[in-house]
């Protein structure tokens, strides 16, 4: 199992498949990152060698945020959203959808399970 940027990612699947299991790469960066490193992207992970697999673990480091880096920025976005108290910042904080979204009747989700008011507590 080739290990990239923390992540192991399965032997068995694509090298385009498999990128995506890292956090930070979609599968338009993952086909990106197979033409930057002139790889068949039809390739199965187990058939990389060890100078692909590599390349592949450089060009990710050099040009793409991934895994700790971005959960972490992402994070610090939505304090800063939370602090300055703007809209989003406001919906963060009640747990509420941020975007737009109806909440009358959907957005269970976030809200969590109905609260009834006759219901018995088990």
């Amino acid at each position: 199992m080739a290990r990239i940027a923390g992540v192991d990612i399965p032997n068995e699947k694509r090298v385009v498949t498999s990128l995506t299991y890292i956090f930070g790469i979609g599968p338009t960066s993952a086909r990106e990152i197979c033409d930057r490193c002139e790889i068949d992207p039809e390739t199965k992970t187990h058939a990389l060698t060890d100078d692909q697999t590599r390349l592949i673990r450089n060009l990710i480091e050099k040009d793409f945020q991934v895994e700790g880096a971005l959960r972490s920025e992402v994070s610090m976005n939505i304090q800063r959203l939370k602090d300055i108290g703007c809209y989003r910042g406001l919906r963060h904080r009640r747990n509420l959808p941020a975007r737009g979204q109806n909440t009358k009747n959907n957005s269970r989700t976030r809200k969590g399970p109905k609260s009834r008011p006759g219901a018995k507590k088990r």
